[in-house]
């Protein structure tokens, strides 16, 4: 980034959503923790982020709720003035078989992984583009673009075929304003959830870093031809 910017990360509090908030704070001039239940751990990677010089606020919020979205967004705004760049990674991955999914089971699945980050995005893009500047990247997942059978994510899967839909769609929807929107779609990562009874090569699994590079290039000024783009980060595991 040329221009030190401000950038929202969602689900920041541990894992990937930390490596990409400290990443992003090694160029921003501020980055905003968003957390759900873990206050300590939020408060952790913002300690991280001041470290690297970037001004660092925690907040907490329900994404599953369109207020508390609405608003967290709004909180974030006033810490510098601006944001510039939302990074929606709140997604979480339970596994259930198909054939024993519940009703509840499918409504947590999209308010998590979709109706949130669409409430984020929703609540940013006034803003952004009215000073003609942003950066909005969604995390997918390695295998979102395949129509396949997914019989132990499948709410999970249709959720992030969604926002990649939600993706392309909101990034044609701001041709000519400065404002990008991508996703960014790990593959199965070393720090991460791994397949139960599948042998992985180390060789085939990435890191959070891996991802974090990806999410920090798509958040830079220099990458404002890019828009609607689904960027995986997963090797050659799928192929």
């Amino acid at each position: 980034m040329t221009i030190k910017r401000c950038a929202l990360v969602t689900g920041a509090s541990g894992g990937l959503g930390r490596e990409i908030a400290v990443s992003l704070a090694a160029s921003a001039s501020a980055v905003i923790v968003h957390y759900f239940r873990n206050r300590k751990g939020a408060e952790e990677t913002a300690r991280r982020a001041r470290k690297l010089g970037a001004e660092s606020a925690v907040l907490q919020a329900d994404l599953a709720s369109e207020e508390e979205a609405r608003n967290l967004v709004a909180a974030a705004e006033k810490v510098r003035g601006r944001l510039d760049i939302l990074v929606n990674n709140v997604g979480p991955i339970r596994f259930k078989s198909w054939d024993g999914l519940s009703a509840a089971d499918w409504e947590d699945a999209l308010r998590t992984n979709l109706f949130g980050a669409y409430f984020c995005l929703a609540a940013a893009l006034p803003g952004m583009r009215a000073r003609r500047f942003g950066r909005i990247i969604n995390l997918g997942f390695g295998r979102v673009e395949q129509l396949a059978a997914f019989p132990t994510i499948l709410p999970y899967a249709a959720a992030k075929t969604g926002l990649l839909l939600l993706t392309r769609t909101a990034a044609a929807g701001c041709r000519g304003t400065n404002v990008t929107i991508n996703m960014v779609s790990p593959g199965l990562l070393g720090e991460g959830i791994l397949p139960a009874g599948v042998k992985v090569a180390p060789a085939a699994l990435g890191t959070f870093a891996d991802v974090a590079a990806a999410v920090r290039f798509l958040a830079a000024d220099a990458s404002r031809r890019i828009t609607g783009t689904n960027i995986l980060v997963a090797g050659t595991w799928k192929m």
